[in-house]
C-alpha cells in the first residue's frame, strides 16, 4: 500500500514537473499593469507614502505625460520598472507591472496539495510544489536560486528564532518543570470536569486573545494543549477549535493590526467616504455586521465546545467518539507534528512544580505584546516570547534547577520543534512562489465588470478563497485581492445603477475579508494551519480534512447571505 502511495506521488510530480517545464517559456506570460494608491504625507521638501506600516520616500515622481502608462502598448512589460506616477486627476499612484501564466499559474499549488494529500506527508509535497515554482520561474537551482535566498531573508530568520528556539524553549522549559503538568492538574480541580469544559476554555481563550494569527493561534494552542489531553479531548477538535476561532474572532473584534494594514489597501480615487484612512477604517468597523463567514465560525467553534455535533462533520464526529471510547486522541497511522519529547515529562526529582511556573510566563507573553502594540503601535511577538521564556528560566533556576537541567529542557524543545519549524518555513516559501507566479492574479482577471452586481459578491468570495487556499496566506490575498476588486465592485456599482453603493461595497469588502481567512484557514501550508496542529498535537492533514467539512459549510451559508444582502440592502 505504501510502495502505490509512493509511486503514485513520485509519478504525480514528474508530471507537474514536466508541465513547469513547458510553462516556463515566455509565451505564457500574461503582464497587467497595477497602479496602488497609499497614504501619502508631505513631510518639508518630502513625499512619504505609508506601505503595509513602512514609510517609504516617493521618489522619482514621474508626470503621467513621461511615464510608462502613457504609452498606448508598451512593447515588453519584462523591462517594465516600478515607478511612482503623478496622475491626470492629481493624485499619486505607485505603478508596477505583474504576470501570471494563465491557469498554470496554479500548478504550484496544485502539486503541493495533491502530494500532501496523497502521502499525508507535508515535508516532500512543499519540497515538490516549491521545485515545480522554481522551474516555472527559471530559478537557478531550487537550493541556491530559491531555499538560500529564501533562507536569508528577515521573515524566514524570524520563523526560525520564534517558533524553534523561542517556542521550542518555552515548551521544553515546561516539560522539564512539569508546568504543563500541574496546570492541567490545576484546571482539571478546578475548572475543566471533562471534555466540554475543556473545549469551552480553548474557545474562551480563542475569544481573549483575538488579536488574530500565528500569535493567538500559538497561545491557545499551548496553553489548552495539557488540560484537553488529561480530559480526553480528540486532536482534531481541539486543532479545530483553535484554527476556526483565532482567525474569524479577530475580523470581529478588529481591534488589532488588521485595520490599519488593510484600510491601505482599499483608496479608490473619487470615492467619498474611502477618501482618508480615518474613513477606511470606519468603512472596516461598518462592515463587521456582514462578516457572515466569522460569525458563523466562531458559532461553530462554540457548538462543538457545547457538544453540539450537527455541523461538525463525519470525521470530527468520529474522533470525538474515538477519544470517549478508546480514550485515542490521534487517529490509526496519524503523525502530529509535535514530537513525543516535548510530550514526555522528565522532572528532576528534587523538583517541585508548581502551575503558577505556567500562569507567570503566559502572563509575561500577553503583558509584553499589549505593551508593545500600545507602545509602538505593533505587538512585539519576539519580545513576548522571549520574556516568557526568560521568565520561566528564572522560576526554574530560583526553585533550584541547575543550569545544565534547564538547558536539557530547552534542547529538547528544540528538537521537537525541528521538523514543524522547516514544515513552516518552507510553506512560506510556497506560498511566495504562488504569488511570484501569478495564481491570485489569473483569478482576480477571471471577473469583468460584465457580471451582475449581486453575483459579485459570491464571486469574491470563491476566488480569495482559492487565492489564500493556494498561497496559505491571507494577508497576502488581501495585497492581491483588494486593489483589484474594490475598485471592480465600484465600477459595477455605478455602471449597473446600485440603489446604495455604500452598502454594496461593505458587501463585497466582507467577501474578500472573510474568503481570504477561509482559504487560509483550511490551506495545509498556511502557518495558522501547522501552528494549531503543532500546538495541540494533530496530524496536519488529520485537521486540514476535518476542518474542511464545517469550515466549507459555514462558507456556503456565508455566500447564500451574502447574496441575499445584495439583491435586498444593495
Amino acid at each position: 500500500m505504501l510502495k502505490n502511495i509512493s509511486k503514485l506521488a513520485v509519478g504525480f510530480f514528474i508530471c507537474t514537473l514536466v508541465l513547469a517545464v513547458y510553462v516556463q517559456d515566455e509565451q505564457f506570460k500574461h503582464w497587467q499593469v497595477q497602479t496602488h494608491f497609499y497614504p501619502i504625507a508631505q513631510e518639508q521638501d518630502e513625499l512619504i507614502a505609508t506601505i503595509n506600516g513602512q514609510q517609504t520616500l516617493v521618489e522619482p515622481l514621474v508626470p503621467f505625460a513621461q511615464s510608462q502608462l502613457s504609452e498606448s502598448s508598451p512593447k515588453d512589460f519584462a523591462y517594465f520598472t516600478p515607478q511612482w506616477v503623478k496622475m491626470p486627476d492629481e493624485k499619486i499612484a505607485y505603478v508596477t507591472a505583474s504576470y501570471h501564466f494563465g491557469i498554470w499559474s496554479l500548478l504550484p499549488a496544485i502539486a503541493t496539495i495533491a502530494i500532501c494529500l496523497i502521502t499525508r506527508s507535508p515535508l516532500p509535497a512543499l519540497l515538490a510544489g516549491i521545485a515545480v515554482g522554481t522551474v516555472m520561474l527559471s530559478q537557478n537551482g531550487l537550493t541556491g536560486g530559491v531555499l538560500i535566498p529564501a533562507l536569508a531573508q528577515e521573515g524566514a530568520v524570524f520563523l526560525l528564532i520564534l517558533y524553534l528556539w523561542l517556542l521550542g524553549g518555552l515548551l521544553g522549559m515546561w516539560s522539564k518543570t512539569g508546568a504543563a503538568k500541574a496546570f492541567a492538574d490545576y484546571m482539571t480541580k478546578t475548572f475543566v470536569k471533562g471534555p466540554r469544559s475543556a473545549k469551552l476554555v480553548a474557545w474562551t481563550l480563542g475569544i481573549i486573545f483575538f488579536q488574530g494569527g500565528s500569535m493567538s493561534t500559538v497561545l491557545v494552542g499551548t496553553t489548552v494543549r495539557p488540560l484537553a489531553d488529561k480530559a480526553k479531548v480528540s486532536h482534531e477538535e481541539m486543532s479545530y477549535i483553535v484554527d476556526s476561532t483565532a482567525s474569524p474572532i479577530a475580523a470581529l473584534i478588529a481591534f488589532n493590526a488588521w485595520p490599519a494594514y488593510i484600510q491601505a489597501l482599499i483608496f479608490i480615487p473619487g470615492v467619498t467616504f474611502l477618501a482618508t484612512e480615518a474613513d477606511r477604517i470606519s468603512f472596516f468597523f461598518s462592515s463587521i455586521p456582514f462578516s457572515f463567514y466569522a460569525i458563523l465560525a466562531v458559532v461553530g467553534t462554540l457548538l462543538l465546545s457545547l457538544n453540539v455535533t450537527m455541523f461538525a462533520g463525519k470525521r470530527i464526529r468520529m474522533a470525538q467518539q474515538r477519544a470517549l471510547t478508546t480514550g485515542e486522541l490521534d487517529a490509526p497511522g496519524a503523525k502530529p507534528l509535535s514530537t513525543k519529547s516535548l510530550q514526555t515529562v522528565e522532572i528532576p526529582a528534587h523538583y517541585k512544580a508548581h502551575h503558577l511556573e505556567f500562569v507567570l510566563p503566559l502572563i509575561a507573553l500577553v503583558l509584553t505584546a499589549v505593551a508593545t502594540f500600545v507602545l509602538i503601535g505593533t505587538p512585539e511577538v519576539t519580545w513576548a516570547f522571549s520574556a516568557a521564556l526568560l521568565v520561566s528560566v528564572v522560576i526554574a533556576l530560583s526553585k533550584g534547577m541547575s543550569f545544565v537541567e534547564v538547558f536539557q529542557g530547552i534542547g529538547a524543545g528544540l528538537k521537537g520543534m525541528i521538523i514543524a519549524s522547516v514544515i513552516l518555513i518552507l510553506a512560506v516559501v510556497i506560498g511566495g512562489l504562488s504569488q511570484q507566479v501569478g495564481g491570485g492574479l489569473y483569478l482576480i482577471s477571471l471577473l469583468g465588470e460584465s457580471l451582475p452586481y449581486w453575483l459579485l459578491p459570491a464571486t469574491l468570495q470563491l476566488l480569495t478563497m482559492a487565492i489564500a487556499f493556494s498561497t496559505g496566506t491571507s494577508w497576502g490575498t488581501y495585497a492581491i485581492a483588494f486593489p483589484l476588486a474594490m475598485p471592480l465592485a465600484w465600477a459595477i456599482a455605478q455602471s449597473q445603477g446600485v440603489t446604495n453603493p455604500e452598502v454594496f461595497m461593505m458587501i463585497c469588502f466582507a467577501t474578500v475579508l472573510n474568503g481570504s481567512v477561509y482559504g487560509d484557514q483550511c490551506s495545509p501550508i498556511s502557518d495558522t494551519t501547522i501552528l494549531s496542529s503543532m500546538t495541540t498535537g494533530c496530524d496536519l492533514m488529520d485537521h486540514v480534512k476535518s476542518q474542511i467539512f464545517p469550515a466549507s459549510f459555514a462558507a456556503i451559508l456565508a455566500g447564500a447571505l451574502w447574496t441575499l444582502c445584495a439583491l435586498w440592502l444593495a
